[in-house]
């Protein structure tokens, strides 16, 4: 399903316009979010900020390659904007392969970058985009450009997650593990979008202790559970056509590149609130399928 960035003046508010599908209506509380997501950030920020500069001497020493590690994402009303994490990957990592999603025990994965991912401690730099206002604590996680359209085609309604900032991390992060396919993209949207519409200060403090009891060891589920941001997503019975097309296709036409070349877009609209911004293309398709963590 294609999405377009309509051009505006940089006074005006750019708006995504996506085809066939009704926007979703955000919340109120989003209309001060800005600021209480900066002040939390300026907080954490300022905490963790000798954490971070450690954590960037170990990368460093322990691997070849910059310590921080810069990400083209899709952002507020489809627009990119680069992404800052603390490296996990060999600083060649996608060299040959391209955009790819990481795999259970991904060889490319650093032994220091795996127990990072583990507790999460390589996200710490994306305050900086919080402060930037590129992105808040809470709300739906940021995709790359390249998997984007190759969503927005299979699954109605996925850009409309996009009508609001995205998050370190939300309702569908303490909720499911990390995508697998179609199927898990399309339950972390239905919470991404129940966010959107229900989103609040309590809600938002609640996901935010939730996510800290996480990271320090406690178990997930039962966290989420006594928090009351506990949800069970579930798919509806997908329509007979539909399931009809998905038994045709084999296990590797769904993975095949010709099968991502027919569904992929080539053109991904950007638009960083400057004037005159230029539309980027990407021509490269991706050897597999893969939503970001």
């Amino acid at each position: 399903m294609p999405f377009v960035v309509r051009k505006t003046k940089c006074f005006e508010k750019p708006r995504a316009r996506f085809a066939g599908d009704e926007n979703v209506t955000p919340a109120p509380y989003f209309r001060v979010k800005a600021i209480t997501s900066r002040t939390g950030a300026t907080i954490l920020a300022t905490v963790t900020l000798p954490l971070v500069g450690l954590l960037i001497v170990l990368v460093r020493l322990t691997s070849r390659g910059p310590g921080i590690y810069r990400q083209e994402r899709v952002g507020l009303y489809g627009r990119i904007f680069t992404l800052y994490k603390i490296r996990t990957m060999r600083f060649d990592a996608e060299e040959k392969t391209g955009p790819v999603w990481t795999e259970k025990n991904d060889p490319r994965i650093t032994w220091l970058g795996r127990l990072l991912r583990r507790v999460h401690l390589d996200e710490l730099p994306q305050f900086i985009n919080v402060l930037r206002g590129e992105m808040t604590l809470i709300g739906p996680r940021p995709e790359r450009p390249e998997f984007t359209q190759h969503l927005a085609r299979k699954i109605p309604g996925y850009m409309d997650r996009y009508a609001v900032p995205p998050g370190i991390t939300g309702l569908s992060q303490v909720n499911l593990p990390p995508d697998t396919g179609i199927d898990s993209v399309r339950r972390k949207l239905m919470l991404d979008l129940e966010y959107i519409r229900i989103a609040g200060l309590l809600l938002d403090a609640r996901i935010v202790v939730c996510t800290s009891l996480r990271l320090l060891g406690f178990p997930g589920r039962r966290v989420a559970r006594l928090l009351g941001v506990r949800r069970h997503p579930r798919l509806p019975e997908p329509a007979p056509e539909t399931a009809s097309e998905t038994a045709s296709e084999t296990p590797s036409e769904k993975g095949s590149p010709a099968t991502y070349r027919k569904a992929l877009g080539t053109e991904v609209h950007s638009g960083n609130g400057s004037c005159g911004s230029k539309s980027r293309k990407k021509d490269g398709i991706p050897a597999a399928y893969g939503p970001s963590k």
